[in-house]
């Protein structure tokens, strides 16, 4: 792609992030509960298929297309910090699972904590394990994405009682470090 084709490609919205997070997660929806984080390249749906037709159906019509990175890494904070995107890379976007506690539940954790708050690895896990085993917890598959032109959003989608990604929700508030991390992605 050419300079005066990257400046000539329409912006694009925080809803066509919004739709793109939904394919994301529809993809990870097929894949079992347990599995890694997956990293997704966003690129505009014309210029992908445009380059590599096969891969984009006649009757998308979606702004954004999600592509999966191949990654090597389990640690996110590496894989974030050094990957690189080429220019037709509008965005990105990281499915992660989480699990969610109520608002009572911040008692159980800093009583897991607090031995260990000399120990940033040993907190993190200690937290890990106490969310783990809360009764109330709920899991959920979490999709962050941002785009070069600062729009960003999170979506989640939380485990039914079947095993299934239910219904989407967001918030302004929802995983803003997620998000700046991935907005460092372009900025690198």
């Amino acid at each position: 792609m050419t300079p005066s084709e990257s400046s000539s490609r329409p912006g694009f919205s925080q809803a066509d992030v919004g739709n793109a997070l939904a394919q994301c997660l529809a993809y990870t929806a097929e894949l079992p509960w347990g599995s890694r984080p997956i990293l997704f390249a966003l690129v505009p749906t014309a210029v992908l298929a445009a380059q590599a037709p096969g891969l984009v159906d006649p009757d998308d019509v979606s702004a954004l297309s999600p592509v999966v990175q191949e990654t090597e890494s389990d640690d996110l904070e590496q894989l974030l910090t050094t990957v690189a995107w080429p220019p037709q890379v509008v965005g990105c976007a990281l499915v992660s699972e989480i699990t969610l506690l109520p608002p009572d539940a911040e008692a159980d954790l800093d009583a897991a904590l607090e031995p260990l708050l000399a120990d940033a690895d040993a907190a993190d896990e200690a937290a890990r394990q106490a969310a783990h085993a809360h009764p109330d917890r709920q899991q959920a598959r979490l999709a962050a994405g941002v785009l070069r032109n600062g729009n960003r959003v999170a979506l989640l989608a939380l485990r039914d009682g079947d095993g299934q990604s239910g219904d989407l929700q967001t918030h302004p508030d929802l995983a803003p470090n997620l998000l700046d991390s991935l907005a460092e992605t372009f900025h690198g």
